[in-house]
């Protein structure tokens, strides 16, 4: 008799935030690979961010309800930040210079930031910025400060930036997010 083993994959629950970008239109490749791999997709979206894509876009990729107020009541008997903080891995993408700042101090003045300031879930984030700002002493000192806490950070690439230039803040591809972040959890 021949016995076969195997291990089959176990699913990663993904908490992902998307803040006020333009680069918040590749957040929606992000969630299409994440689901691809069998990874069940919560997003949670900062109303800066529903400028730039729509929550039904998320909605439909991850086959999830969208998350963006703060204060609506919530579905389950859990506060929204605190069911949503139950995760296996949260990903901000694409995390702006306001949204790591919040998160280097702890500032949790919205869903997202309220979520990941109560999560015990591994945290990366991938930055999306003008130059200027990524370059800026005191992102640098937020993005040194969230290192040390032990955020994977998913460093920017060097392009055309959505202000008409060129240079260093760029969110990475969301494939170089999805791969960065698959052994996290």
């Amino acid at each position: 008799m021949i016995y076969m083993f195997y291990t089959a994959k176990m699913s990663k629950r993904i908490l992902l935030g998307v803040t006020g970008s333009i680069a918040a239109y590749k957040a929606a490749e992000l969630v299409r690979l994440f689901v691809k791999n069998g990874d069940e997709v919560r997003v949670v979206m900062t109303p800066a961010a529903c400028e730039f894509v729509s929550p039904l876009t998320f909605q439909t990729l991850s086959r999830n309800p969208v998350y963006v107020e703060e204060f609506k009541r919530p579905a389950e008997w859990r506060p929204e930040h605190i069911s949503l903080a139950d995760c296996d891995l949260a990903v901000v993408a694409p995390a702006t210079a306001n949204t790591i700042a919040k998160l280097r101090y702890g500032l949790a003045d919205n869903l997202l930031t309220s979520t990941l300031l109560a999560t015990r879930a591994p945290i990366a984030i991938a930055p999306a910025m003008n130059d200027g700002m990524w370059e800026n002493a005191v992102t640098r000192e937020n993005i040194a400060a969230l290192e040390k806490r032990g955020v994977k950070i998913v460093a920017p690439g060097y392009g055309e930036l959505a202000c008409g230039t060129s240079g260093l803040g760029r969110m990475a591809e969301p494939e170089e997010i999805f791969k960065a972040v698959e052994s996290i959890a």
